[in-house]
């Protein structure tokens, strides 16, 4: 099949921001009385909206998290990002080939636009998605809602069935299969059965994206 348009998620695909991010989550959630293991944060925490993370954190305490809470962790989440944070391996090629090729490419993404702003700054992406860079923030329901998908192609004019979306979490590839598109996901934390049985055709390296573009 022919795509003509590749979606891709943020956190985990585009940028290697997930094991960071998830680190200061934790610990944030830590100094709150809610003690989980990393594993623990994954599993409950990865591909959902920070909006949608604060609710159910609030729902395994039993009680509301501070008002400034969010506001503390993208802090320090954004620190850990100036010091660290890389691009996820081979994900320049796979842009290069896409606009070498004449195939459109998006991004769709729970984060909100200031984070993206500087994920995607630090790893010299932003301007490979100039213009095209959508978030649940738009969306009245984020992942695994199929919502954001296909707000995503209606403003780029793609028909969702002409749609490959490439993820990592299984909110994410739910919501994308939701939506009627085909999904590659990205496994890099041991859930391949899960996101096989979610409907994804999973991959382990991000240069597999060019094997299915047809």
């Amino acid at each position: 099949m022919k795509y003509e348009l590749v979606i891709f998620d943020c956190d985990g695909v585009l940028v290697d921001s997930e094991p960071l991010a998830n680190q200061v989550l934790r610990d944030g959630l830590a100094r709150e009385g809610l003690d989980l293991s990393l594993s623990e944060v994954v599993s409950e925490f990865v591909g959902l909206s920070m909006s949608s993370v604060v609710s159910r954190a609030e729902q395994l305490l039993g009680h509301g998290l501070p008002e400034d809470f969010l506001d503390r962790v993208q802090a320090e989440t954004f620190e850990v990002f100036h010091r660290e944070l890389t691009a996820v391996e081979g994900i320049h090629d796979v842009v290069a080939h896409l606009r070498e090729q004449g195939i459109r490419s998006c991004v769709a993404s729970s984060g909100d636009f200031a984070k993206m702003e500087v994920t995607l700054g630090l790893t010299g992406l932003k301007e490979d998605f100039d213009g095209r860079i959508f978030s649940s923030s738009q969306v009245s329901r984020g992942k695994p809602w199929p919502d954001l998908y296909l707000f995503a192609a209606e403003r780029m004019g793609i028909d969702p069935a002409l749609c490959l979306v490439v993820e990592d979490s299984l909110p994410g590839v739910r919501g994308a299969v939701a939506a009627g598109m085909d999904v590659l996901a990205y496994s890099v934390r041991g859930e391949c059965d899960d996101l096989l049985k979610a409907g994804g055709v999973v991959i382990h390296r991000m240069t597999e994206v060019l094997d299915h573009l047809g």
